[in-house]
């Protein structure tokens, strides 16, 4: 089957209608969020920061709250590599 004009129209169309979906979600997320909430979907909490607004302070705070937990991550890891053997070949 080969690509004509009408698979094009229908992927732009497609794409305007995600990006505007989006963009509408984004405009509206506390709302939608939480009427999602309501229905039983669980969805995660934002504390809505953003990055960019950050201090210089804020910004050093998560990166080490991020080290903390990579490191943790790393360690747990390396701890059940070590509990379990090595595969046979």
């Amino acid at each position: 089957m080969a690509i004509n004009s009408d698979h094009a129209t229908g992927f732009v169309a497609g794409l305007g209608a995600s990006a505007l979906g989006f963009y509408l979600y984004k405009q509206n997320q506390g709302m939608v969020d939480a009427w999602l909430r309501q229905q039983g979907i669980n969805l995660p909490q934002t504390d809505g920061k953003n990055e960019a607004g950050m201090s210089l302070e804020e910004l050093t705070r998560e990166k080490e709250r991020l080290e903390d937990l990579i490191a943790e991550r790393e360690m747990q890891h390396k701890e059940q590599s070590a509990v379990e053997p090595a595969p046979r070949t």
